[in-house]
């Protein structure tokens, strides 16, 4: 079963969202699993404290190393081989491509910091891989946690209601997703493609391709030019 461990000092931010919807009933029926660890339950202080003043000075706190670590041991003990992920702005951008990868293991173990970040020495004792959700700051690393996950779980076997869902969209093939439609046939004077409504499978195969392409180009101009080098020029649009 794929597993995901979050160390979090908001335990009761998960499953959340997750919770619901397929992914909710994936979990529900023992498709995937889910669980937390607090890394106050690791403190060694009446306080239970997990963070302290950023040395060299500034504002706000950073999230104690040892602490932390205690916690990311109980969360993967030696032998767990699952990734171990730290979400912070600074960690590398996440893809559709390491979403795969990530599904298709075993599960996660994320570290969610909080207040200015953790201590850096953590990123190596423990191996953890920094990633990130957006060029965004964000409170903590549950929201991109979440995200992450979200996009992994719909992965699973299982859990989409159609295989094809999970191929046929924006970065699948290096491209954003051509645009979809659907009934009332006309809506405010615009009609749905009628391309789309010819029953030529290979047309609309062709079309969708062509329209990805142009919204890559239009919108994305930094995966047009990753997909232009990995197809050799081969691409039907924007010559």
């Amino acid at each position: 079963m794929w597993r995901a461990s979050l160390v979090t000092i908001f335990p009761d931010m998960f499953p959340g969202p997750l919770g619901l919807s397929l992914a909710g009933r994936a979990l529900g029926q023992g498709g995937w699993g889910i669980e937390t660890v607090d890394p106050r339950d690791h403190a060694t202080d009446r306080h239970r404290s997990v963070d302290d003043t950023p040395a060299g000075g500034g504002p706000g706190m950073v999230m104690r190393v040892d602490v932390l670590a205690r916690a990311i041991d109980a969360a993967a003990p030696e032998g767990d081989t699952r990734p171990r992920l730290l979400m912070t702005p600074r960690g590398a951008p996440l893809t559709q491509k390491r979403v795969r990868e990530l599904a298709a293991g075993e599960g996660v173990v994320i570290v969610c910091g909080r207040f200015e970040g953790v201590d850096d020495r953590l990123v190596a004792a423990r191996g953890l891989e920094e990633v990130s959700v957006g060029d965004v700051v964000l409170s903590g690393g549950e929201i991109g946690a979440l995200v992450l996950l979200d996009a992994c779980v719909r992965l699973l076997p299982g859990v989409m209601g159609h295989p094809e869902s999970g191929t046929e969209e924006s970065f699948s093939a290096g491209l954003l997703e051509y645009p979809q439609y659907t009934r009332p046939q006309s809506f405010e004077g615009v009609e749905i493609p009628a391309i789309l409504t010819s029953g030529d499978h290979a047309k609309v195969a062709r079309w969708r391709r062509a329209q990805a392409e142009a919204a890559t180009k239009a919108r994305r101009p930094d995966l047009w030019a990753a997909y232009r080098a990995a197809h050799d020029g081969s691409a039907t649009k924007g010559e």
